[in-house]
């Protein structure tokens, strides 16, 4: 059996032939897998949706009750038949409840990643290698210049300028799914015991990752706090608030952004970061390379990202690969975009 007939893209993402449904799809469809929450991968209007319990929870954060019309949760490793194909979930460590997809069929495995990475991060479960015949990778950072580096480093570059500007706020662009959670949970991880601010946009999804038992320390609002108070704090918003009237609140700020993308210092320069923060949720070039031979796939096709650097890394090492050329998956940072407002709709 060809992976072809277990699995083929189209353009509404990567479609199970012999299960009926689709992993991480572009357009509502009957039945679709989620590999998370973020809104490239996550989508609502779907017939039927099969996620883990912490992605299905953070769909109705962000989409309502209604996401779906129906949903199944799914235990990280159980075996669940759809079709004639067997599938189960495996920790992606991406963010909180990602997961990687197995589909098997006719003693064939493919497993599609959706994001991952393959470094340490206590708001998540960790990542888990699942040997397969076709790894299905992402590529948002496939390019040999992406290497993260360690982030407690980053974080101490935070906390050293924390201190030499007592009298400035410092302003952290984050990622309200993941990135937040992570970026405070290092922080804290770091000795850092003052509270730590949070626009209104991130405020429901970092509740929720702390319903689910992850401590994050004090958490304040920045709604309602004055200059004063905010003078020497840390405080996190959506990386478009850095720019709008919200930060004017914020005493002669430092802005910052914590991404991978900040590697590329013109990237930084453009927007206007003083002080980048190389923090990532996804694998960088040496995780993805490592991963992949990890698998120990034959073949591999290649999406979300720089596609034809990895692709031609694979085909080097003897391995089949393609690039999928799926349109639709973005940088987590487009979801952000518009999310500047709180619950009540107000500036936050």
């Amino acid at each position: 059996m060809r992976p072809e007939d277990i699995l083929v893209p189209t353009p509404s993402g990567v479609c199970c032939k012999r299960g009926g449904f689709f992993v991480d799809p572009t357009r509502a469809v009957d039945k679709a897998v989620i590999t998370h929450g973020h809104s490239d991968h996550a989508r609502a209007g779907h017939g039927a949706v099969l996620a883990t319990q912490e992605t299905l929870d953070l769909m109705r954060l962000r989409y309502g009750e209604n996401f779906a019309g129906t949903t199944q949760a799914a235990r990280y490793g159980e075996t669940i038949t759809l079709g004639q194909s067997k599938v189960s979930l495996h920790p992606a460590g991406h963010v909180l409840g990602s997961a990687q997809v197995a589909i098997e069929a006719n003693g064939l495995r493919i497993v599609a990643s959706g994001d991952y990475k393959n470094v340490a991060d206590p708001t998540c479960a960790p990542f888990e290698l699942v040997a397969c015949d076709v790894f299905i990778t992402e590529a948002t950072f496939g390019l040999p210049v992406f290497r993260h580096g360690d982030p407690e480093a980053e974080i101490a570059k935070l906390l050293h300028s924390v201190a030499l500007f007592p009298e400035r706020a410092h302003l952290i662009g984050v990622y309200s799914l993941g990135k937040t959670q992570r970026v405070i949970a290092l922080i804290r991880k770091a000795g850092y015991e003052r509270p730590i601010y949070l626009h209104g946009a991130l405020e429901s999804i970092t509740r929720y990752y702390e319903s689910r038992g992850i401590a994050l320390g004090e958490l304040r609002a920045v709604r309602g706090a004055g200059k004063a108070e905010l003078a020497g704090a840390i405080a996190l918003c959506p990386p478009s608030a850095l720019k709008e009237l919200w930060s004017r609140r914020f005493p002669d700020p430092v802005t910052s952004f914590a991404s991978g993308w900040m590697r590329v210092r013109a990237r930084a320069r453009q927007r206007g970061v003083e002080l980048p923060l190389v923090i990532s949720d996804h694998a960088d070039w040496d995780g993805l390379t490592a991963t992949i031979a990890a698998t120990g796939a034959a073949e591999v096709w290649v999406t979300h990202g720089q596609e034809d650097a990895l692709v031609h890394w694979c085909m080097t090492r003897g391995l089949k690969a393609r690039p999928l050329d799926i349109v639709g998956y973005g940088d987590e940072e487009l979801e952000d975009s518009a999310t500047t407002q709180d619950s009540d709709g107000k500036a936050s």
